[in-house]
């Protein structure tokens, strides 16, 4: 077997496949191949086509969490358990184990797979790779053990033995920031719960802060000595968190349809878990088709901006957000160089959060004018559902099952391309290419 695998990569090494190029196929692959373990009659109860168990396992591994059916009570055991092994391999990357597994055959790691682990870590460095590969690995596996000892207080007493196996899957989708649920409302009967809102928050906010940053925290312990991509996101991420759970709070308060028939208690819970679910874990305690216009377009914000790099969480990345605003006030104030916390960035950064935003903004607008061609929906429903899967968040309003086999084909490439495309963009963004001709400076108006 190892052979057979050394020659693959020597063939691979032949046919020069860019590593974003590998990386999507890798993806493609799990995604089909999840998709007919779905299909097979032992996966579900009989309600699941081929063209569904396409698009689960295409959330699964892109751990988005936009459903056709009732994870719960369309899939069997076995196929809750496929969910599940999807979401690990995506969330985690799939290039992530197989660097393991190289590792436990004795196979050496040579630069092919380093490059592209490095594109599914999105890291700019090879350097200490396989490190960062068992470090994420470890920080994953001891959360969400801890997570489901932690879910089975509430899940065991309702639900008998089998609530251990609904803590593991909870357990799992929040920490990959799926959004899998085996409830048809999502996690909407525990919305007064202390343990739910506390333990699946903390789950899909650590990995949403990203492996190299909860192991940045776990070593250094300090604030002065963590790096600058550490304290943007420790503080970017605060920030968002109160922003959404303040605005969630005063603008859905009174609204019947979600917060307002719930005591204090429970709207206060309801706020702080309806704020931090849009950065891209998608589980929902409230009716989100409910929300008011101006409560969706705040979660819509939230879904776009997302979790961290090198975590399981989507969007244009926290850090994006953050140098945006940076250069924007270095603008206003006349400066040509900007800083954070002591630490100065330059125009290369400028560039690339641009260039990522500006794709991302033209995915996202493409995808609601493709779709909209095909649905003539409510225009906010359809663009919360491709906003939400641009970010791999989940959260919906009840579109997506209501859209034709085009506007789910369109969904599922929205999904892929949220998942996997920032790294693909990462890849040209890290890679420089000098001039070989250069043109005299001209001059153009804006604003």
């Amino acid at each position: 077997m190892a052979a057979r695998f050394r020659s693959f990569l020597r063939r691979n090494r032949t046919l020069r496949i860019p590593p974003p190029a590998l990386l999507a196929v890798f993806y493609m692959g799990f995604i089909v191949l999840g998709a007919i373990l779905l299909w097979l009659p032992i996966a579900h109860h009989g309600d699941i086509g081929l063209s569904e168990a396409l698009f689960t396992s295409t959330s699964a591994v892109t751990v988005t969490g936009l459903v056709l059916a009732d994870t719960g009570a369309a899939f069997t055991g076995f196929g809750q358990a496929v969910i599940a092994a999807l979401i690990q391999l995506g969330g985690l990357g799939l290039m992530t184990f197989a660097v393991l597994l190289l590792g436990a055959l004795g196979i050496p790691v040579g630069m092919p797979q380093r490059l592209i682990l490095r594109e599914d870590l999105n890291q700019t460095s090879l350097s200490n790779l396989t490190r960062i590969a068992r470090m994420i690995l470890i920080i994953a596996l001891v959360c969400e053990a801890v997570g489901a000892a932690l879910l089975a207080v509430v899940f065991v007493p309702e639900f008998g033995w089998s609530g251990i196996w609904q803590a593991v899957f909870h357990s799992i989708s929040a920490f990959n920031n799926a959004g899998f649920a085996l409830h048809p409302d999502s996690l909407s009967r525990w919305v007064a719960s202390p343990v739910i809102n506390l333990v699946i928050p903390a789950l899909f906010i650590l990995g949403g802060l990203g492996f190299i940053v909860v192991g940045d925290v776990y070593q250094k312990r300090s604030w002065r000595k963590l790096t600058l991509h550490s304290k943007l996101m420790l503080v970017g991420t605060s920030v968002l968190i109160v922003w959404g759970s303040v605005m969630f709070g005063l603008l859905e308060w009174k609204n019947p349809e979600t917060l307002g028939p719930l005591s204090t208690a429970g709207k206060l819970w309801a706020s702080w878990f309806q704020g931090v679910t849009p950065r891209t874990a998608g589980f929902n305690t409230i009716d989100t088709g409910g929300m008011h216009d101006s409560t969706t377009m705040l979660t819509m914000t939230l879904m776009l901006v997302g979790g961290g790099s090198t975590s399981t969480a989507g969007g244009i990345k926290v850090t994006t957000l953050c140098v945006l605003l940076l250069a924007t006030v270095a603008f206003f104030r006349r400066q040509t160089t900007f800083h954070a916390f002591g630490r100065s960035l330059g125009v290369d950064e400028v560039t690339k959060v641009l260039a990522l935003t500006t794709i991302s903004m033209l995915i996202v607008l493409t995808g609601i004018f493709v779709t909209s061609i095909s649905h003539d929906g409510q225009f906010i429903d359809l663009a919360f559902e491709v906003t939400s899967a641009f970010g791999t968040v989940g959260l919906s309003r009840g579109t997506t099952g209501e859209l034709d086999s085009v506007g789910r084909a369109i969904i599922m490439a929205i999904m892929f391309i949220g998942r996997v495309g920032p790294l693909a963009i990462g890849f040209f963004l890290a890679t420089r290419s000098i001039p070989r001709v250069k043109y005299p400076a001209g001059q153009i108006y804006l604003g």
